[in-house]
């Protein structure tokens, strides 16, 4: 090598070297910590913390260190997703108990650090979460030695009797069909180590449904995940042992604990807690297997270090970082930006779960009468079900992972859909004798209608397939969105979604079949004058009801449709395909209208009542991209986002409004970012992400989830092969960013004083197909 391209190398490397320093220089993971310098008063005061499929609310109140103990999947014999019960920490002597207190969270290494001095004792407690194997870690250390008691406390020590609304933390909601009992729990002590757990009774809400909802014919062909299901974990140290069984009552609730402490001081201290649900299980094979997820065959450094590593990956591969050189709490495009990447930590809590993240407070519940004073329930209570599936929620909670390249993250709730699609179709036989998955609104994680929205007062004539609900008859088509994900899986990871056609297949199988059966139950032809399928009665989401040619319904099916006929023949076979193609042919086109003269996009062609307050008519532009920035006839879109008098009436912020997200899609800067921050901008809890309970519970996730979608569509916007760059972006907010699109795409950069500075666009050869609309003025 010559002298001259030596020096030409080590010239370029300074370059880069000053360029990175530069960008360290602008941004600091230190401006995202969320740090306390005063103790909690209550756990509706404490920060979210997890890891793989597990979430911990954690707080310090009056220097006792707490957390709760959250699992993907811990459903009882009600339905209710339990908290697995809650940990106390105390130290002796005690360094929490002075002025000296600091709690922080550390999103970037996915920790919680708790320090504090008083009286010469100075300590440190770190806890963190595995999130590759389902423990959680306490790391105690201390300037002197010190003594540590860890109590595990459980409110489930003797059967509870829930009534009228706290049954909304269940499946029976305000409707249960008899006396309902939450089961104890059987929690034991010895050695170094409390195990506990909660086993599901013989008979669960699952066999009460399938009566309720003449199923029992093909019970036992039907998946049941609550049959056996045990759900709960094992607290131990190496060093501890058990000392004493006390009592006491947290807020409302009267509880039970296990305390183990440490043998003797010492300046260190480990803890470790695992948490496991199986099922169907017997209590034998579930304790032979959390001894097993429990058992560190790694040294504790070297998960810990592998935990960083994950995390910083996490972090890499998407963010969006607002005013990242003038980090300011009091400036709310911060904010926003900081909740942005505060949120996305929240739902990496569920990143591997065996159930998708609820969008009605995750896995970060807590105490409910520090949301609502009346509602004195117990710490498992959550508005709106658990093992209740709100699709039209849920949805909101899952599309923003595409873009932040979380594909990892989508598997949950499409194995959710998975496992229950034969119970669909099930519905569909034995109700009507055709093909294809039935999915209603407000589904039980087994696949059928919740029992109270299918109503237990129904007249004996009415269609046993359908739910007596005013809210929710006929809504069927919100898990078209679901299939669409599965869909974009390979648009924008190259994800192999040859699994996920039998699934889309049989879901647009349903409007097919359904539809053709009801057009014959009510006369003596299928399809109208044009040829196409006739969808009544249907709805537009919850809110146009009785509608002839449903919105949601029409742009779903002909998007599903050729998106699926756009695939190679690898993945849809000349039957399917052949298939497809006739039955595309049937779709009809999406309703318009003209009101004062002004062409716009209707919610259907017509409708009999309004029952809630989406708007379902804009959702051509958002989820389904039919109409849009760079697409044809945008001004149907505008004017029914500027005049329909129905979405100007229901226009909101609140949780999964999603006006923030078709301005947007609109290019509509002003509105756009007025309806973001409105959304993303520091909750009115403590922790500032907790927002809700909007229509839902504390935290919102559909609330933060449309505030993500709305803040990358105001980003970045794909439009068949091009790439929008700000679409919808205000000049004044600076910006990091890294986002996904399309095609394998990563697209990052910098936004300074309006000017895009160090674009990357990979692959390359999709630098070509960006268009900077900052640039174009437009």
């Amino acid at each position: 090598m010559n002298r001259l391209a030596y020096s030409a190398i080590v010239l370029l490397i300074g370059c880069v070297q000053l360029s990175n320093k530069l960008r360290a220089q602008e941004f600091k993971w230190e401006d995202y910590y969320i740090t306390w310098d005063k103790q909690s008063k209550h756990s509706g005061e404490s920060m979210p913390l997890g890891g793989g499929d597990i979430g911990l609310n954690v707080w310090v109140e009056e220097g006792d260190v707490l957390f709760y103990l959250g699992k993907s999947g811990a459903f009882d014999e009600n339905n209710t997703l339990l908290k697995l019960g809650r940990v106390r920490l105390q130290l002796f002597p005690n360094p929490f108990e002075g002025t000296v207190f600091k709690q922080q969270l550390l999103p970037d290494k996915g920790q919680v650090v708790i320090s504090g001095k008083h009286n010469g004792v100075q300590a440190k407690l770190t806890l963190w979460v595995d999130v590759e194997h389902p423990n959680i870690y306490v790391d105690v250390e201390a300037n002197k030695k010190i003594t540590v008691e860890a109590a595990y406390e459980n409110w489930r020590h003797k059967e509870r009797f829930p009534k009228k609304r706290e049954n909304n933390a269940n499946s029976w909601k305000w409707a249960p069909p008899h006396e309902i009992v939450t089961k104890r729990d059987s929690v034991y002590a010895h050695d170094n180590q409390v195990t506990f757990f909660h086993q599901n009774t013989d008979s669960t809400v699952f066999d009460i449904v399938v009566r309720q909802q003449g199923m029992e014919a093909v019970k036992d062909s039907l998946y049941n995940p609550l049959l056996d299901l045990i759900s709960g974990g094992m607290m131990y140290g190496q060093h501890f042992h058990f000392k004493e069984e006390r009592s006491g009552t947290y807020m409302d609730t009267d509880y039970s604990a296990w305390v183990l402490k440490s043998k003797k001081p010492e300046t260190k201290h480990e803890l470790q807690i695992a948490l496991h649900v199986a099922g169907p299980a017997t209590v034998a094979q579930w304790k032979q297997e959390i001894a097993a997820l429990s058992a560190t065959r790694a040294s504790r450094a070297k998960i810990k270090n592998r935990n960083l590593a994950w995390w910083r990956n996490f972090w890499d591969r998407s963010y969006i970082r607002i005013q990242p050189a003038q980090p300011a709490e009091a400036h709310e495009g911060w904010q926003v930006g900081r909740n942005y990447q505060l949120f996305r930590f929240m739902l990496a809590a569920n990143a591997y779960g065996d159930y998708p993240t609820k969008f009605n407070g995750g896995l970060f519940t807590y105490d409910p009468s520090t949301i609502d004073s009346a509602m004195t329930f117990t710490p498992d209570f959550r508005n709106w079900g658990g093992g209740t599936h709100t699709a039209q929620n849920q949805r909101l909670v899952y599309w923003p992972m595409l873009k932040s390249g979380d594909f990892d993250m989508m598997p949950a709730q499409f194995k959710f859909y998975q496992r229950i699609q034969k119970n669909a179709e099930w519905r569909s036989k034995v109700y009507w004798n055709h093909d294809g998955a039935s999915f209603t609104e407000q589904l039980e994680n087994f696949g059928l209608p919740n029992p109270a929205e299918y109503n237990w007062k129904r007249p004996d004539t009415h269609d046993k397939g359908l739910q007596y609900n005013a809210w929710l008859e006929h809504q069927w088509d919100t898990v078209l969105e679901f299939c669409m994900m599965m869909l974009e899986t390979k648009n924008y990871a190259g994800a192999d979604i040859r699994p996920y056609i039998p699934f889309i297949e049989s879901c647009l199988r349903f409007f097919d079949e359904h539809y053709s059966y009801q057009a014959k139950q009510l006369g003596s032809k299928i399809l109208d004058q044009n040829g196409h399928l006739i969808f009544y009665p249907g709805s537009s989401a919850e809110t146009y009801k009785m509608a002839y040619n449903a919105s949601t319904t029409v742009a779903a099916l002909q998007v599903v449709t050729a998106r699926l006929l756009a695939l190679s023949t690898d993945e849809v076979d000349d039957r399917l395909r052949s298939y497809l193609e006739e039955f595309q042919q049937k779709i009809p086109p999406l309703p318009v209208r003209e009101l004062d003269g002004k062409k716009m996009l209707a919610p259907a062609e017509i409708w009999s009542r309004l029952n809630n307050t989406e708007a379902p008519q804009l959702y051509g532009v958002y989820p389904w991209g039919i109409y849009g920035v760079g697409r044809p006839d945008i001004e149907l879109a505008l004017n029914t986002f500027h005049y329909d008098p129905d979405v100007l009436k229901f226009r909101s912020h609140v949780g999964w409004k999603q006006d923030n997200i078709f301005a947007a899609r609109l290019g509509l800067t002003e509105e756009a970012q007025k309806f973001t921050t409105l959304k993303l901008k520091n909750a009115d809890r403590r922790f500032p992400t907790f927002w809700g309970p909007g229509f839902d519970w504390v935290p919102d996730h559909n609330w933060g989830g449309s505030g993500m979608i709305g803040l990358q569509e105001m980003l970045l916007q794909a439009v068949d092969d091009k790439l929008y760059l700000f679409p919808a972006w205000p000049k004044a907010w600076d910006v990091d960013f890294k986002l996904h699109a399309p095609q394998q795409t990563t697209v990052e950069g910098r936004l300074r004083d309006g000017k895009i500075i160090d674009l990357q666009v990979f692959p390359k050869e999709r630098e070509k197909d960006v268009v900077n609309l900052l640039e174009k003025g437009t």
